[in-house]
């Protein structure tokens, strides 16, 4: 016999996952979240033309960065870089580190390059 959830216990489930990162490139680890369902919307949106279809004509620019700032949580999931200026920072940092930040947000976000590529319209 199947049980079906409520809608409290589906709002009460505590289901954003984490993984800690090694960053060897900023000496450390930082924490990665999974994206909440609005919050990916709002992160895919930036990329988007205001027709719902076509690509910004910024395209794909700060990428890594905005992607990572989302991602990157301290110890009580708390989002570390919360201004424009701070994501511009973080985009200057090692692209290689940042991608392996990214991958983790990807893959915690159920996010994949078929997303990316529907993002840029191909």
């Amino acid at each position: 016999m199947t049980t079906y959830l409520s809608a409290e216990q589906i709002l009460d489930a505590d289901d954003l996952g984490y993984e800690d990162v090694e960053v060897p490139e900023w000496g450390g680890t930082v924490r990665v979240r999974e994206l909440p369902g609005t919050e990916r919307d709002k992160f895919e949106a930036q990329f988007v033309g205001k027709d719902g279809a076509s690509l910004r004509t910024e395209g794909l620019e700060g990428f890594r960065s905005r992607l990572a700032a989302a991602a990157i949580v301290d110890d009580k999931g708390k989002v570390l870089f919360r201004s424009a200026a701070e994501t511009k920072r973080l985009g200057e940092k090692s692209a290689s580190a940042l991608q392996r930040v990214c991958d983790v947000a990807m893959r915690l976000s159920a996010m994949n390059e078929e997303d990316v590529k529907e993002l840029v319209g191909n």
